[in-house]
């Protein structure tokens, strides 16, 4: 029996070896992890009755106009790094590496406290395994699983893919438990009777519920972008890229839905919202002890699963960087034998485990609120931004994917991500994360400014215009096997 096809010409260090069901299931790995299992509760207080499930549909309408980004910066330019590579590629022109640095700079804050949420949830739902856990103890096992997913990750990524694609298979029976459950109980009434003034657009307080929900919502969609991170390690890229970002997008949603309703028919709305496990709680009802404790167990592993693509994607970002001398050069450092970025997985596992021993003595809605403000600034807007700036920056760049309705879904996700920031102190009052998040990037552009001087480069000095991607292939960019290059290195006067 021949040994198969080779490997497609690695990228940077990195070969490609994840293939469609495998990216998928990485995606929807990071997407579904505790994510439903501990926002249902928070949704339903937001916004007060079975309407919350608004705060779902928009988080799905927002994933997939800020999915649609992805999808054709990610095929057009599929490296190591996501969003670094996009800044990098459509602000060179004007301020040089400002825009990429100040990414990675926010990437390394905001990444791991996504994944520090999961661990939060995990701790939360082994309450109901473990009652007497106190504090301390939580905070053990929380650090305990960090360096755990650590563990796992280093090893290679064809490895990497079957462990995700397993987890990916737990995480659909995990879910599939509750939906069933839900809907062998469920009563129509309790899914669909609203309470007065739920749909009354007029006033103040259901635009504040429904942005706040739109927060909760895309918080529980975030992860449709992982491959993106790991372009530099998906086959046929220009292909994959987009599929599996709307594949993954459009999947989850149905199963929150799905999910939301179902649990909106089994219980009332004020037991739903001060539920810490309401997972549990539904199949408990439903099943007996027995079956609900047996169902946690997999939901732990959901949110492993969760934690860990999220840190497999996270610690490639600053690599790109790194490489390029727009980082710390440390974090170009690849195990030798393995091929994984050493430094990257390293930092991003110290930063999870902070961020989770934070949030473990704060609140859960106080941690996604900071997040996705942090987000907000360098990522999300600054990449609408970077899309229309390469199309006519880069009209020639080859684009196995073009955006749908181009700029509709731009516009969508621009104004989608603008309200949730807005709103992101009313929606987290007294703990200013506007202001965390602004002090956080000012404090990046102060780094950077030291960073230029010693490098000697913009604003102290030229700017190198490093066009990469524009002179890859068709097949370059559908088959994933590198390109030659950069059209040129030109270097401008400050």
């Amino acid at each position: 029996m021949s040994a198969g096809p080779r490997a497609t010409t690695p990228d940077g260090g990195f070969v490609r070896r994840i293939g469609l069901f495998q990216a998928t299931a990485i995606n929807m790995s990071q997407m579904c992890g505790i994510g439903p299992f501990v926002t249902i509760p928070l949704m339903v207080g937001t916004f007060g009755g079975p309407q919350a499930i608004l705060g779902f549909l928009a988080g799905a309408l927002l994933a997939l106009a800020d999915g649609l980004i992805w999808a054709e910066l990610g095929a057009a330019m599929p490296g190591a790094g996501g969003t670094y590579i996009y800044l990098r590629e459509a602000f060179q022109y004007r301020t040089g590496r400002l825009m990429p640095f100040l990414f990675v700079w926010t990437a390394i804050l905001f990444i791991p406290l996504i994944m520090s949420t999961g661990v939060l949830g995990m701790v939360q739902y082994l309450q109901y395994l473990w009652p007497s856990m106190s504090q301390t103890e939580g905070d053990f096992v929380g650090v305990g699983v960090v360096a755990l997913v650590v563990l796992l990750l280093w090893r290679k990524i064809e490895s990497i893919g079957l462990l995700s694609t397993i987890m990916w298979v737990v995480m659909l029976i995990s879910v599939g438990a509750v939906i069933i459950a839900c809907y062998t109980n469920f009563d129509a009434d309790l899914a669909f009777t609203y309470p007065d003034g739920a749909f009354d657009l007029g006033t103040t307080g259901f635009w504040l519920a429904f942005v706040g929900g739109l927060n909760i919502g895309i918080y529980d969609y975030l992860g449709y972008n992982t491959t993106a991170y790991l372009g530099a390690e998906i086959k046929s890229p220009g292909r994959v890229l987009p599929r599996s970002i709307v594949y993954s997008i459009v999947g989850i949603m149905a199963i929150y839905l799905i999910m939301q309703i179902g649990v909106l028919g089994v219980t009332d709305t004020d037991t739903i919202s001060g539920s810490s496990s309401i997972g549990s709680l539904v199949l408990e009802k439903a099943w007996g002890k027995g079956a609900a404790q047996t169902v946690t167990v997999l939901i732990l592993i959901t949110a492993f699963a969760s934690v860990f693509a999220g840190l497999l994607g996270g610690s490639r970002v600053p690599f790109d960087a790194a490489r390029d001398r727009v980082f710390f050069k440390q974090f170009a450092r690849l195990h030798p034998r393995h091929r994984f970025p050493t430094v990257g997985l390293l930092t991003m596992g110290v930063v999870t485990a902070a961020g989770f021993l934070i949030g473990n003595h704060t609140d859960f809605n106080t941690i996604i609120v900071l997040l996705t403000a942090v987000m907000v600034i360098v990522q999300a807007v600054s990449q609408v931004a970077a899309l229309i700036v390469l199309r006519r920056r880069q009209p020639g760049l080859n684009r196995p994917y073009r955006m749908w309705l181009y700029p509709v879904p731009a516009l969508v996700s621009l104004v989608g991500w603008v309200a949730i920031f807005c709103y992101a102190d009313k929606n987290s009052p007294g703990r200013h994360p506007i202001e965390w998040a602004l002090a956080w990037v000012a404090l990046g552009g102060a780094a950077f400014l030291v960073w230029a001087k010693v490098e000697r480069t913009w604003p102290f000095g030229p700017r190198e215009i490093t066009e990469e991607y524009l002179n890859r292939s068709d097949a370059d960019a559908g088959t994933g096997v590198a390109g030659s290059g950069a059209v040129g290195n030109v270097a401008e006067p400050a």
